[in-house]
This record gives structure tokens, C-alpha cells and sequence, in this order.
């Protein structure tokens, strides 16, 4: 039988993350304060992040040193294993070669303990006593948990409300870790009140969650916020994955030609396509980098790229991205990880620079590939992760119609142990294909006054 997993050892987890702003020859806009319009400094952001993150947030250094306890925790479950999908080339009857890097493995199941861990010990350092966070599937809001657990610190969660009611057990997750975890929009926070007293049936978005957490944050000078996606640093921690890809790829004597991963505000994909556009970057290489996005929160495909605020409640700085706009509310898909109205501003200057592209897929076609894969894998995937399969999907069909052999990898960013009430859903028919109309972004786009780029 053919060799399906390609490991790495204990020794060769990475030992510094990758910054690729140093490598763009574009680098990002600045973000600007709301009110003056004019770029802001770090001290900006002081009231809310650790000083360090404060500086990888900025950092212009290409490399930067990943501390010897971050390590030793990722040691837990890194490097994470590489497969190549055997039963998948054979259910598409594809001469493509399919790869996949498993970020399930993890303590909560994703990626996203990568960047929980660093954030918690640099808030450790700094003597933070609680964190406050929000999440939308719930992949973050126990990535982070777990995290502030290990180091004894507050966990404070605000749960996107739909996913609080469809996923309880990834809250239960939250509190076996010690997290308190409120269902957004609370009446916890002031703007929690506010906008359930204007739509008290509201699902909720990432948007409002990121603004409670906010709020209470800027609230206490013991408690500092965290984010699972969108920013520099957050970015910089996932690249953890795509360098240890980078060294599986390796032994496998291969190189992908095209890279995919989900997207919602960026950490996913960045984590594996970043240290592979690097070599686009620094050795002429084509390797083609794919955002895979819901049909129904397609900010890359079809949003405008301005400024906007991170948050619903406009309480971060403007940041240049793609975006729906930051009221903009999502429809209530479970792939709950990626209904966020913006995109990264590094991932958003590479799509406007054509470094990279974006696809997006209609809430249907994921299951159906979400299916085919487990079917073929024996993993059944997150509902965020069946995105990047239907891209997976996609290239390896056109590989069999235009008869060429071409190696693809993808980031399967997490399994859907905790999610069977989509799959429960998609069998009883009850998932329907879903995509914005024009007018619907029209409508959400023209409630903004934010500057124009």
C-alpha cells in the first residue's frame, strides 16, 4: 500500500514565523483613526493587545523568533501530519495529486491554537489577568481556552449567537477549559443592548461579537483582546503550517502547483500559502494561492477594497480591506468561522496586487464536497474546511478535462466532530444553495461613510 502520511519530527517544528510583509513589493495602506483620518501609531492599539503582539503587529523584520515555551506547547500536537489523498484522486478519477495538511490534530481541533498560544503567553508576560474574545464557530473561542487554561488566565468568549445555539458543544468545550462564553449579541455590553433592542431575533455576526469584546476589554486595565483572524500577527503565528508543508512537501519530493485553503478574515489561508508565496516571491516560483469563500459572505469576490471598520460597532481604527461593509450580517450558514464582512489587510493588498486569487462556493456545493471527501479521506471535515475542498474539487476536475497531472495541496483546517447538526441538516434537506444578489451588496455597502481608496 502506498505511503499516505508524510510526518516530520518533534525537532523540526519550526523555529521562527514568516512575515511576508517584508517580501511584497506593495507594502500595506496604514490604518487610519476614525475620527482624524490619520494614520495611527502602535500606541494606538496599547489599550487593547500585549506590547509585543503590538510589535509583530508592525514588525518590518521577515523573521521572527518563535519563544522556546510557545514551542514546547505546539509540541503538544506539532508538526501535525500531511496526507496525500489516495482515495480522493480516485473518487474524482483525477491525474492530479491531492495533498492535504490536518490541522485537526489539534487540542480543540483546528488551526487556530497556533496564534491562541502566543497570544496567551505574551499577555502571561505582560501580568493580563483576563482575555475577552469572540468566535464564530467556536474553533477560536476553545483555541483559546485552551490557551489562557495553560497559562491561568480569564477567558471571556462572546459566541456568535447562531453557532451558540447550533454548536453547544464547542461551548461546553469553552467551559471544561475554564471560559465564561456569552452568546452574542449579550446583554453583557452596552452595544450587545443596543442592537438586540433594534433586532432581537438577530443570528448574530463576527462583526457584533468582535465589538462586545472590545468593548469590555477597553473596559479594565488587567484585560487585554484577542483575535483569531484578520491581523499582521495573527497572520505571522499561523505560518507555522505552511513551513512545516513547506518541509513535508520536501520529503515527498514534490511541489505544489496550486495552494488552497478556506477563508473567512485570512489566518487559515495565510497559515499554508504564505511560506509557499514565498518562494513566488524570493525564487520566481508560479505557485497559484487559492481563498476559498462562502457564496454567502463573498468579501474577496465581490466586495469593494476601502476602508472599513473591523467590527459592527465601529470601535476599531479603519482598516484598507475587502469588505460587504461592517454592518453587513451574514446569513445564518453553518460554516460560522467564516461569516466575517472583511478580509485581512495583508491578504486583501495581495488579491488587489493578483499575488493571489479568490473563488467562492454556494452553501450546498461545500457539503456536497464535504461529503465526497469523507467518504473517500475517512475524515469528516469542518463545515469552514468543505470550501476548500470544493476548490480542491474544482481544479482537480479541470485537471481530468484538459488531461494534465498537477499537484494540489489544501489546508484541512479542522474536523467536523462537533458540527453534525450541519451534516444533519444537508441530509434532511434543509441546506439550500444560497448566494448574495447584487443588490443586497449595493444596499450594504452604500450604508458606509468610510474613505474610499
Amino acid at each position: 500500500m502506498k505511503q499516505r502520511k508524510i510526518l516530520l519530527n518533534e525537532s523540526e517544528i519550526p523555529d521562527k514565523w514568516y512575515n511576508i510583509t517584508a517580501d511584497m513589493p506593495n507594502k500595506p495602506l496604514p490604518p487610519l483613526h476614525p475620527g482624524t483620518l490619520q494614520p495611527i501609531g502602535p500606541e494606538a492599539l496599547a489599550p487593547l493587545f500585549p506590547m509585543e503582539l503590538i510589535k509583530q503587529e508592525v514588525t518590518t523584520d521577515k523573521w521572527v523568533d518563535i519563544p522556546d515555551e510557545v514551542r514546547n506547547i505546539y509540541s503538544l500536537w506539532r508538526p501535525t501530519p500531511m496526507y496525500r489523498a489516495y482515495g480522493l484522486e480516485k473518487a474524482l478519477d483525477t491525474p492530479a495529486k491531492i495533498y492535504y495538511k490536518y490541522e485537526g490534530v489539534s487540542p480543540s481541533g483546528s488551526h487556530k491554537p497556533n496564534t491562541a498560544v502566543p497570544q496567551a503567553y505574551y499577555s502571561k508576560q505582560e501580568g493580563i489577568k483576563t482575555i475577552t474574545t469572540e468566535t464564530g464557530a467556536g474553533q477560536w473561542g476553545s483555541a483559546l481556552a485552551f490557551a489562557c487554561n495553560h497559562f491561568n488566565i480569564n477567558c471571556e468568549v462572546y459566541m456568535v449567537k447562531l453557532s451558540y445555539e447550533h454548536k453547544p458543544y464547542r461551548k461546553t468545550m469553552m467551559n471544561t477549559w475554564g471560559a465564561k462564553v456569552f452568546p452574542s449579541p449579550s446583554d453583557a455590553t452596552e452595544i450587545g443592548k443596543k442592537i438586540l433592542a433594534e433586532n432581537p431575533d438577530t443570528t448574530g455576526s463576527l462583526g457584533i461579537a468582535i465589538s462586545e469584546a472590545i468593548e469590555r476589554a477597553a473596559s479594565d486595565e488587567h484585560t487585554k483582546y484577542a483575535l483569531g483572524s484578520v491581523l499582521n500577527h495573527v497572520k505571522l503565528h499561523q505560518t507555522i503550517v505552511g513551513q512545516e508543508a513547506l518541509k513535508q512537501m520536501e520529503k515527498a519530493g514534490d511541489l505544489p502547483d496550486i495552494v488552497i485553503a478556506p477563508f473567512g478574515g485570512g489566518s487559515n489561508f495565510a497559515g499554508l500559502a504564505f511560506p509557499f508565496l514565498r518562494l513566488n516571491f524570493e525564487e520566481g516560483k508560479n505557485i497559484r494561492c487559492i481563498a476559498s469563500e462562502p457564496s454567502s459572505c463573498p468579501k474577496l469576490t465581490r466586495g469593494e477594497f476601502r476602508y472599513d471598520f473591523g467590527d459592527t460597532g465601529g470601535m476599531t481604527p479603519l482598516l484598507p480591506m475587502y469588505t460587504l461593509g461592517h454592518n453587513f450580517v451574514p446569513a445564518p450558514i453553518h460554516a460560522g468561522g467564516l461569516r466575517y464582512h472583511g478580509a485581512g489587510v495583508i491578504v486583501s493588498q495581495l488579491l488587489r496586487d493578483k499575488f493571489i486569487e479568490a473563488v467562492a462556493h454556494d452553501n450546498l456545493e461545500v457539503f456536497e464536497a464535504g461529503v465526497i471527501f469523507a467518504k473517500a479521506e475517512g475524515i469528516i471535515p469542518a463545515p469552514e474546511a468543505t470550501h476548500g475542498i470544493a476548490t480542491v474539487i474544482e481544479e482537480a476536475k479541470k485537471c481530468k478535462e484538459e488531461g494534465v497531472s498537477k499537484t494540489i495541496l489544501f489546508n484541512l483546517c479542522g474536523h467536523g466532530n462537533f458540527d453534525m447538526k450541519a451534516y444533519e441538516d444537508y441530509f434532511a434537506g434543509n441546506i439550500q444553495k444560497h448566494e448574495l444578489t447584487e443588490a443586497e451588496i449595493k444596499a450594504s455597502l452604500a450604508q458606509l461613510n468610510t474613505p474610499t481608496i
